[in-house]
């Protein structure tokens, strides 16, 4: 009976090493990479030069709420409007209108900030503006 135990010991430990080596971490050699590697052309500088100064708006946004004209004249000082964000959820961060980002509100000397926690990737900002 011990001699089963032992087949079924080295089964396993057989097993185990073998999850051990594919899951072993491998080294990989890369080629180093240089500033010269992919130089830009003075043209490319120049096209890039002129978009940099671009100047774009950025926003910071709460939250949203759909509310009739009657009750947005009827706002005043002290009136509370119900967005529809939940209290600590993110805010959106969008340039020119088109969201990048969602971040939380920070305070920076007296000021106030945002954090960003989530960058939107390129491709999804490109699927949204079909």
């Amino acid at each position: 009976m011990s001699n089963d135990k032992d087949e079924d010991l080295s089964m396993w430990d057989e097993a185990l090493d073998e999850q051990a080596e594919a899951s072993a971490a491998k080294t990989v050699d890369l080629e180093e990479l240089t500033p010269d590697d992919n130089p830009i052309t003075g043209d490319e500088k120049r096209k890039l030069d002129a978009i940099l100064d671009i100047p774009v708006t950025i926003s910071m946004e709460v939250g949203r709420s759909n509310i009739s004209i009657r009750n947005l004249l009827q706002l005043n000082q002290g009136s509370v409007v119900e967005l529809d964000r939940v209290a600590g959820e993110s805010l959106d961060v969008l340039v020119n209108g088109t969201l990048i980002a969602h971040g939380e509100v920070v305070v920076v000397n007296d000021k106030f900030g945002i954090r960003l926690t989530d960058v939107v990737s390129q491709v999804e900002r490109i699927k949204k503006l079909k």
